[in-house]
């Protein structure tokens, strides 16, 4: 596994369960993932030694997060089997290049222009409209690297640009969407059949541009959550991955899906299949990359994830410790699954873990849910008359 956070993490216990060994690279020691694996290396991702003496040492890669350098990859695939390959990296990894492959197989997206100045981004702004959504092409996620233009004037141009640091970007129109939704998609090798295994469309709401809950069912109408099973299983098969990838969809006021953005791993919002359907995103992780066919699954029933952020601990004590939410707000109740990732420092907005609550419908789920996260809140403080 290349990387040391929890979705490295959920994956060394779904391959413990299996009867699997697990090895985790990455930099620093104390990570979630270097918590519960068999063994691991730590080293930069950019020392090529030692990422060729682990990828001797393993059967298989695969990887948590989506920018792992292009020589980190290359060094293991002189070793053994990388999966997702590296092909998959190269397209997830440039907003540029995903946004073609997608529009070059008819797989629908939103309006986007490339943008390599700043007078290429003002003709992308003529040919785009406004309101839009400049993105870097490269790195960027929970809403870093992209800034919202609403008046495409010289001043909101310049500033953008230069936000950014003038490195290569891409216009996106603005979409008038219903809501949210993503696909979390697994594909076996073709040794294996190569099958497709999809779950949802869950239907996800954003605070401060970070997933903040989850929801499946995802309320839209049947022919739309088809629609949006045959893009996952479309672009699956197109980009011939063999692993976990989550495909992010606007759903239009229309019932159009729309690709956003491709996540070549397991994802936030797959979370909830942990606890509300027979196997999990990272259950199937572990099968595919192994060369197994991902396994059919079926919806428990229906459920909601909060993700628990680090606005939720105490402030730090005189003495630099930090006490803990009040677990006893969640315990004892069946119905809720806490899921803790064993962070040592928390911080606004860094996820420290997840609560998924399973109902008798979704509303039920996302109540339970919420309200079981507001009360680990700590207590705000009365001041005094």
């Amino acid at each position: 596994m290349l990387g040391g956070g929890q979705l490295g993490q959920m994956f060394c216990h779904a391959a413990k369960r299996a009867g699997y060994r697990t090895h985790v690279f990455c930099p620093t020691d104390g990570e979630p993932a270097t918590q519960v694996c068999d063994e691991k290396t730590l080293a930069a991702y950019d020392d090529l030694e030692a990422v060729e003496r682990f990828a001797q040492s393993v059967s298989v890669v695969t990887y948590e997060f989506e920018n792992v350098p292009a020589a980190t990859a290359e060094a293991c695939a002189k070793h053994c089997p990388v999966r997702p390959g590296q092909h998959v990296l190269r397209v997830a990894q440039d907003r540029i290049r995903e946004k073609t492959f997608l529009s070059e197989h008819g797989i629908p997206v939103g309006p986007f222009a490339k943008v390599q100045s700043l007078d290429g981004l003002k003709d992308a702004v003529k040919q785009i409209g406004m309101p839009a959504v400049l993105k870097t092409a490269g790195g960027g996620y929970d809403g870093k690297g992209q800034r919202v233009l609403h008046s495409g004037d010289d001043a909101e141009l310049v500033y953008a640009w230069e936000d950014l640091g003038r490195q290569p970007c891409v216009l996106e129109g603005f979409i008038d969407f219903e809501q949210e939704v993503s696909i979390v998609a697994a594909r076996g090798t073709a040794e294996s059949g190569g099958g497709v295994v999809c779950y949802g469309p869950i239907a996800n709401s954003h605070r401060n541009h970070i997933l903040d809950v989850s929801v499946v069912p995802s309320g839209a109408r049947a022919e739309v959550e088809q629609r949006a099973i045959e893009i996952a299983t479309q672009v699956m098969t197109a980009l011939e991955v063999v692993g976990v990838l989550c495909v992010e969809f606007f759903q239009t006021r229309s019932g159009e899906m729309l690709v956003n953005e491709l996540a070549p791993r397991p994802h936030n919002s797959g979370h909830l299949t942990i606890d509300a359907y027979t196997a999990s995103q990272f259950d199937q992780q572990v099968r595919c990359v192994t060369g197994q066919p991902p396994l059919p699954v079926e919806l428990r029933q229906p459920a909601a994830m909060v993700n628990l952020l680090g606005d939720l601990w105490p402030t730090p004590k005189g003495d630099g410790t930090q006490a803990d939410p009040d677990w006893s707000a969640v315990r004892g109740q069946p119905s809720l699954h806490l899921h803790l990732y064993g962070k040592h420092q928390a911080r606004p907005g860094r996820k420290m873990g997840h609560l998924t609550a399973l109902a008798r419908t979704p509303h039920e789920a996302i109540r339970d849910a919420v309200e079981a996260r507001a009360k680990l809140a700590p207590a705000a403080p009365l001041d005094r008359d």
